[in-house]
């Protein structure tokens, strides 16, 4: 008898709240079980009519300095986080309601995302998993740098970066999740920068929630965070875990291995486009547990 992946979603709601790191303003969110093929919406509850919001790539309106995501005349801003916790945990289907255009930051990476969903539970539903199953290479680039999707037995995601600082250099890593922890492995890792970094975004209003609380900072060569690294290729793993919550609006898992270059949010939501308009090079259907 043939064994396929069935949709999830949570067991309880569960709730959190922190600083958004752009706008310094305090959000409260609610995670909330949904029903088969519901998919993650956003819902602005503090707005008339509490619009939502679909967690897709065709309401990606901006992705200079986070993905931000518009429908219905709302918006939500910073939902990367979130969504690669979704996806590295394997979750389909969401209701988050929050109180502000904003998400809270956390402390920069996904690892209360990922407390808080566990401690709720996950639930199969009884609806099939989809899947972008790829049948060829996809592929764009930008210079040197770079995104790219093969067929592959399952999902599998390698990023890599090269920063001209002593601190970074070269770093690569993987991911499958069926092999490997979301959790241990990439979900403790923080958003990084350097001092000017923070500097330039604070003149132009934005990076007003950041800190070292919630953020990596760096500066003459130097981690600034008293701690220092969680991993000490925290930024490569950062870098992963950001690739997955892009790659999360195409609103299907991947069955293909992707693999990326120095890239970031800009050229991974150019690479999603290209990727849906490459119809000849991939079908969706469920698949058959290995």
């Amino acid at each position: 008898m043939k064994k396929y992946y069935f949709q999830q979603t949570l067991v309880e709601p569960v709730s959190c709240s922190g600083i958004g790191v752009h706008s310094g303003k305090k959000t409260s969110i609610i995670l909330k079980p949904a029903p088969e093929n519901h998919g993650i919406r956003f819902r602005r509850i503090d707005l008339p009519s509490s619009p939502d919001i679909k967690a897709l790539f065709k309401n990606v309106v901006d992705t200079n300095f986070a993905t931000v995501l518009s429908e219905k005349d709302a918006i939500v801003s910073t939902i990367e986080h979130l969504m690669a916790t979704f996806t590295g945990l394997g979750i389909d289907n969401v209701l988050v309601e929050i109180n502000a255009y904003e998400m809270p930051i956390m402390d920069g990476s996904a690892k209360e995302f990922t407390s808080f969903i566990k401690k709720a539970g996950i639930k199969k539903q009884s609806a099939l998993k989809w899947y972008f199953v790829v049948k060829k290479l996809i592929s764009i680039h930008e210079g040197d740098k770079y995104v790219l999707v093969t067929p592959y037995s399952s999902f599998k995601i390698t990023c890599s970066i090269e920063f001209a600082h002593d601190l970074i250099g070269s770093q690569k890593i993987s991911f499958n999740p069926a092999l490997d922890s979301f959790e241990k492995k990439i979900s403790h890792a923080r958003t990084f920068g350097f001092v000017h970094d923070w500097e330039n975004l604070k003149k132009m209003g934005l990076g007003r929630g950041g800190s070292l609380e919630n953020a990596v900072v760096i500066d003459n060569g130097k981690v600034l965070n008293k701690k220092g690294l969680r991993y000490k290729d925290e930024f490569i793993r950062h870098k992963l875990l950001d690739c997955l919550g892009d790659f999360s609006l195409l609103g299907m898992p991947i069955k293909g291995y992707i693999r990326t270059h120095k890239s970031g949010h800009a050229l991974n939501h150019a690479f999603i486009n290209k990727f849906l308009a490459e119809k000849d090079s991939w079908e969706t259907r469920p698949i058959i547990m290995e």
